[in-house]
C-alpha cells in the first residue's frame, strides 16, 4: 500500500509532511525476552553488503545509501524506497527489488583486467554530451596491450543494453559484477 505523503504535496506551507525513517530490523537490547526472536548465528558478511539501485528517471546505476521504507504492489511484487549515495532527500526513489537492486559491482585494479572476458556483464560509466552515468553493458571484443607503468593498456568494446550502442572503453570504466 502506497503512503499517502507521497500522493500530497501541502498547499499551505505551515504543512510539514514527515520524512521516512530508515527502515531498522533490529530488536531493542531492553526488548522483553517474549519479544525477541530466538538467536540465531548470524551470516558472516551479510552487514558488510552494499548495494546499488537503478534509477527510473535515468536508468542508470547508483549506489544505495538506505532504504527507508518498503511496499508490496497488488502484483505481489516488492518494492524500496531507496536514497541513492551523494544525493539528496527530493531524490529518493521506489524500486522494484527483483529487477532494479542488486549487490554493488567492484571497480578492477589494473592487474584484474584478465578476469574481464567477452560476453560478461559489466557496468560501465559512460559519458556522452548530455550526461555520465553507470549502466550495464555486456564485453563484444578486447583488445589485450602490454601494461606499462600507468597500469592496463588494454582496450575493451562494450555494448550497452539499453541501447544497443557499442563504444571502446579502457578498463578504469568498467567494474565487475559480483558473481
Amino acid at each position: 500500500m502506497e503512503s499517502l505523503k507521497d500522493d500530497v504535496t501541502p498547499s499551505d506551507p505551515s504543512v510539514v509532511v514527515p520524512e521516512d525513517p530508515p527502515l531498522d530490523f533490529s530488536i531493542p537490547i531492553n526488548a522483553p525476552e517474549s519479544h525477541q526472536k530466538p538467536k540465531v548465528e548470524s551470516v558472516p558478511g551479510l552487514s558488510d553488503l552494499v548495494f546499488e539501485a537503478k534509477s527510473s528517471k535515468d536508468g542508470a546505476w547508483y549506489d544505495v545509501a538506505s532504504f527507508l521504507n518498503h511496499r508490496f504492489l497488488h502484483t505481489g511484487e516488492l518494492e524500496v524506497r531507496v536514497r541513492f549515495a551523494e544525493f539528496r532527500k527530493e531524490d529518493d526513489e521506489w524500486v522494484n527489488v527483483e529487477r532494479g537492486v542488486r549487490e554493488r559491482s567492484i571497480p578492477l585494479e589494473p592487474s584484474e583486467c584478465d578476469r574481464v572476458n567477452v560476453g560478461d556483464l559489466v557496468l560501465c560509466f559512460r559519458e556522452t554530451d548530455e550526461e555520465a552515468i553507470y549502466c550495464d553493458a555486456h564485453i563484444v571484443s578486447i583488445q589485450r596491450r602490454l601494461h606499462d607503468i600507468r597500469g592496463c593498456r588494454c582496450f575493451f568494446v562494450v555494448r550497452y543494453d539499453d541501447d544497443e550502442v557499442e563504444e571502446k572503453v579502457q578498463l578504469t570504466t568498467l567494474c565487475s559484477r559480483p558473481k
